[in-house]
């Protein structure tokens, strides 16, 4: 491993490997098949990077997205690295190029996409090369149970199987046990070692509030919390994208859409602006955001309840990958449970695929409902017990308390039965608080027992009511409408043979976990900056902007935060102690390490 760690060192500006690194590059060069799991700036791309320059031939990387792997293979040049893709987005002759770089054992790495893989004149070309491995990023998108699948990915066994002697490195971040066996069977893992990391990623905070006017909320939280950050915004209709972004847009926010809809040069064109510049927010649905590589997302922020906590962690995980404070926030409501099971209904899966998607979803409410730490449930999730609370989440910085909730069950339960398990919420609520509507009079259920009983609460506590219903398995919502139905469990708490517990939903609950948040810890984590290297950091970052424009690259491309205030912190004087600076390495001071040194010594008090 002397030869890896030199890369590290050398290329790559890292001093020493992290977790499992180490282990899964001399499996991998061994030539062992392995599954990696390792979470949103983890160093994933370091497990099939260094192994493919160790070993003889070219590694082939499978990536989805074709602006990442752009982004990747322009890094790994300025690291001296001779990297390619090839995807849709090359000319005939561009192809010809990579190909016949591929054929005379040129190339270290090949990004390609899993469509260009399989495709016969591409084929034609890898038969006559040398492989060093092949290096599947984005693994979940294999199973067709998980939130991601892409049918392609099926085939990619068909080529990899091929070529026996090679080893095949499945990554993701991503992927509950039924996902990693699915993982390992469908991509063919043969003699496979399985590294499964910490899913913990303790420095996001993870809050969630109830669903009132969430443009608002959105807007109030951004502005008190997040100015001038960048950020993602989640939303479940196409719709719903653009009216948020032209919403925040309207409030001096730079918001950009991204959906499937909009064409492919502006999705092209918003993605790099997210990617290259500073304090952009990008409203989006799920269309956006797997494999983005950019370091400095401050938040990631939930207008509709995602459909499973797999889904949930892969878009919470897109923040905070530099490892600063970073915050996962949510708006939900009961309305995202009745849409996405709408969405369900109508999907084309069979009624097996139906009833995991239902029970995912299900699962995701009831971690919304919950009144324990947010991080115990999400590694609980995943196989990972936390033992402690996390002290950095909404639950724990604010308990949420409960109160006897029996008799308020009964009501509602009684309710639903007396109008005959054939309406929805709204109108139930309307009957319990006594509600005299046109259709609560047409249907005569201003005579029910159950009419008026509820008036001690809201229609904003009823429907918290319900949910906590719900989630606890004691009412069903179905049908095209919609309708409240009980379930076996109802008879239960109906006869008052069963505690029941209600969390209180209190309005402005998240106002105070605001002040209690933990105090966002320095940019590397260690200790405060002085005035004058505050000041420097602030030269240093406009020197990086500068140099990145005329290069057309993301500035975090010439070197990330961390390095930055790296640099800042050791002030290094010449080239040997500029090579100690995290991330900088060789490369980075041979390309840059004079004008660093130029600008530092400038400064110099």
């Amino acid at each position: 491993m002397a030869n890896a760690l030199s890369i590290l060192r050398d290329i790559f500006g890292f001093t020493q490997f992290l977790g499992d690194q180490q282990a899964i590059i001399e499996s991998v060069v061994e030539g062992h098949d392995a599954l990696v799991l390792m979470p949103t700036g983890g160093g994933k791309s370091l497990c099939y990077q260094i192994p493919s320059l160790l070993r003889q031939g070219t590694g082939i990387v499978v990536s989805p997205l074709i602006a990442l792997m752009q982004e990747q293979v322009y890094s790994l040049r300025q690291w001296g690295v001779n990297a390619r893709f090839f995807n849709s987005s090359l000319d005939f002759e561009s192809r010809k190029s990579v190909l016949r770089e591929l054929r005379s054992g040129e190339l270290d790495l090949l990004y390609i996409a899993p469509e260009s893989l399989l495709n016969e004149f591409f084929l034609d070309h890898l038969q006559s090369a040398k492989i060093a491995l092949f290096a599947i990023d984005e693994a979940h998108c294999v199973s067709q149970w998980g939130h991601d699948f892409r049918p392609e990915y099926l085939r990619i066994a068909e080529i990899t199987s091929a070529f026996a002697e090679v080893p095949t490195i499945a990554l993701t971040a991503t992927a509950d046990n039924r996902t990693q066996s699915e993982i390992i069977s469908n991509l063919k893992l043969r003699d496979s070692n399985s590294f499964i990391a910490s899913f913990d990623r303790p420095n996001i905070n993870y809050r969630m509030d109830l669903k009132n006017s969430p443009a608002q909320q959105l807007l109030r939280w951004i502005q008190k919390e997040h100015s001038g950050e960048s950020g993602i915004v989640y939303c479940l209709s196409r719709a719903k994208v653009e009216k948020t972004a032209l919403f925040l847009e309207s409030h001096g926010i730079t918001a950009l859409p991204y959906h499937a809809k909009l064409s492919h040069e502006v999705r092209t064109r918003n993605q790099m602006r997210f990617q290259g510049e500073e304090g952009i927010i990008i409203v989006a649905t799920i269309a956006f955001g797997m494999g983005i590589d950019k370091p400095d997302v401050r938040f990631v922020a939930h207008l509709d309840m995602p459909s499973s906590m797999e889904a949930y962690y892969q878009e919470t995980g897109r923040s905070g990958r530099d490892g600063q404070p970073a915050e996962a926030w949510m708006v939900y409501g009961l309305q995202d449970v009745v849409q996405r099971r709408q969405m369900i209904e109508k999907s084309e899966g069979n009624e097996q695929f139906k009833r995991i998607q239902t029970r995912k979803l299900e699962e995701m409410l009831a971690f919304c409902e919950s009144t324990q730490c947010r991080r115990q449930l999400i590694l609980g999730y995943f196989g990972e017990i936390l033992e402690n609370l996390c002290g950095n989440c909404d639950t724990c910085l604010e308990p949420v308390e409960t109160m006897d909730g029996l008799i308020s069950a009964q009501k509602f339960l009684s309710c639903v039965a007396r109008t005959g398990q054939n309406f929805g919420s709204g109108h139930v609520i309307d009957v319990l608080r006594g509600k005299e509507t046109e259709k609560v009079l047409r249907f005569a259920h201003h005579q029910l027992s159950t009419f008026g009983i509820g008036q001690e609460f809201d229609d904003f506590q009823w429907r918290s009511v319900l949910r906590q219903l719900v989630v606890s398995g004691y009412l069903e919502i179905g049908g095209e409408f919609s309708t409240l139905s009980l379930t076996p469990k109802s008879r239960e708490i109906l006869k008052g043979n069963r505690e029941f517990r209600l969390r209180k939903d209190l309005k402005g609950r998240m106002t105070k976990i605001a002040k209690k948040k933990k105090k966002k810890a320095p940019p590397t984590g260690t200790t405060e900056l002085s005035t004058t290297q505050q000041d420097l950091a602030e030269s240093v970052r406009t020197w990086r902007r500068q140099l990145a424009d005329e290069m057309g690259i993301p500035a975090f491309r010439i070197f990330s935060d961390k390095t930055l205030y790296s640099l800042v912190e050791v002030h290094p004087r010449n080239r040997d102690e500029l090579q100690e600076v995290f991330g900088f390495g060789k490369m980075r001071t041979e390309q840059h390490g004079e004008q660093i040194l130029e600008l530092l010594n400038s400064q110099r008090s």
